[in-house]
């Protein structure tokens, strides 16, 4: 297991894309291990890994994003979210927290969250005196609450890789990802008031009601998907598909802002992104099926068993473990490689593996915003054209108060658990 993660870490930084790295890794463990018979195996492999139905939610969800990205529907929430919390110091801050939100509950990707968003509100937070750096900062770290709260694309690759619901992963990630924005918007009332960054006027009820009526049909959207899948009418997966058809109904017929033009563009946007995931999930389904097979998770869960039994220290090994590669994998690939390996462990220490799936995606959500890998935090500055680095000095106050969460949530099991007990019984 050694010489495969080396090999793997190798081509990493040779700048080799990691779906293709663990596609050769994986195939080079088979071929060394079983020989040359068990290389036909290989293309089944991958294509069942694929394959699984669940999976299927996530180039739908994709493409809901695509296709609100290339509407008004972005700009309807913006507008919405101004008219509530605009009028508090640092406001275009705080309805970027509040855009997030929304957005988060339609598109479950943080990539597509920060495009959608970051293109409208980085230059209007610079045209009003923030720093581009702050713009960038707390725009990546907001887009991060999308795969906190429902409906998570990398929550959906965890329930698949563990066996779990997607549905209560869904459920769990709730008042975590509420607490997540609830700290980024204290940190940035305090910043707003150092830096004196401006308000956006007076609250006016007029406005939100304004403002609601407009966005109405898209506040719509995650009521119909999140309540269709909380009520158990639809499936996580039927519910991605409705979130599809909503979408272009709403673009389409109720706002009239869509075209057959655009929508071969959402689906080009859409499946470009999606390719990259589902390469990864494919390539990671060869590599699991060889460490299954060489009862590698067993040996590690046994070795860590036998330094410790204490299921907070093992939790905060693996918190450790989950931080340095949050830094250099993308969060799906993160996922897909460690999980498989380290669940026998989580079990046989007592660890709710509905906890843990939470703990995973708090620690991706932080990895997502550290550098060099960072993919939202890249997004991110090149919006808003800052420099990393310094996008990054800035961000540690948001990185702060997601590290608070996901120390909060992973020793007190009974908060981030709490709306799973209430709906689905201990």
């Amino acid at each position: 297991m050694a010489l495969m993660f080396a090999g793997l870490l190798v081509l990493i930084v040779l700048n080799v894309p990691i779906a293709i790295a663990l596609g050769l890794v994986g195939a080079i463990a088979v071929y060394s291990s079983y020989g040359v018979y068990a290389l036909p195996n290989i293309g089944l492999t991958m294509f069942e890994g694929a394959t699984n139905f669940p999976l299927i939610a996530i180039p739908l969800f994709i493409l809901a994003g695509a296709i609100m990205n290339a509407s008004s529907i972005s700009r309807r929430l913006i507008d919405f979210a101004a008219s509530l919390v605009g009028f508090v110091k640092g406001g275009l801050a705080m309805v970027t927290i509040g855009s997030s939100i929304f957005f988060a509950e339609i598109s479950g990707s943080a990539v597509a969250g920060v495009s959608a968003l970051g293109s409208l509100l980085i230059p209007a937070m610079k045209s009003r005196g923030y720093s581009k750096e702050f713009a960038a900062a707390i725009s990546s770290s907001a887009a991060s609450l999308a795969i906190i709260l429902p409906p998570s694309i990398p929550m959906i690759l965890y329930a698949v890789m563990s066996g779990e619901s997607v549905v209560k992963m869904f459920v769990a990630g709730i008042f975590p990802g509420l607490l997540g924005a609830l700290g980024l918007a204290i940190v940035c009332y305090f910043l707003a008031r150092k830096h004196n960054f401006p308000s956006e006027g007076r609250f006016q009820a007029s406005r939100v009601w304004k403002s609601f009526k407009e966005a109405i049909w898209a506040l719509l959207i995650p009521v119909i998907i999140l309540g269709g899948i909380f009520g158990g009418i639809v499936t996580a997966t039927e519910g991605a598909a409705l979130a599809v058809v909503v979408a272009i109904f709403i673009s389409a017929v109720v706002y009239r802002e869509f075209s057959l033009k655009t929508l071969w563009k959402s689906c080009l946007d859409a499946g470009i992104q999606t390719a990259v995931v589902m390469l990864l999930v494919a390539s990671s389904a060869l590599v699991g099926l060889y460490l299954t097979e060489s009862q590698l998770p067993q040996q590690l869960a046994s070795s860590i068993s036998g330094l410790t039994d204490n299921k907070y220290v093992i939790l905060a090994l693996l918190n450790i473990i989950f931080l340095i590669l949050g830094i250099f994998l993308h969060s799906a690939a993160a996922i897909i490689l460690v999980v498989p390996i380290v669940l026998p462990l989580i079990i046989s220490v007592g660890i709710d593996p509905l906890h843990f799936g939470l703990i995973v995606t708090l620690n991706l959500a932080i990895g997502q915003q550290t550098p060099p890998v960072a993919s939202v935090l890249i997004a991110s500055c090149s919006i808003a054209k800052a420099d990393i680095w310094r996008t990054t000095r800035t961000n540690l106050w948001f990185l702060g108060v997601l590290f608070i969460v996901l120390i909060f949530n992973t020793y007190v099991p009974d908060f981030a658990l709490l709306l799973v007990h209430m709906i689905y019984g201990s």
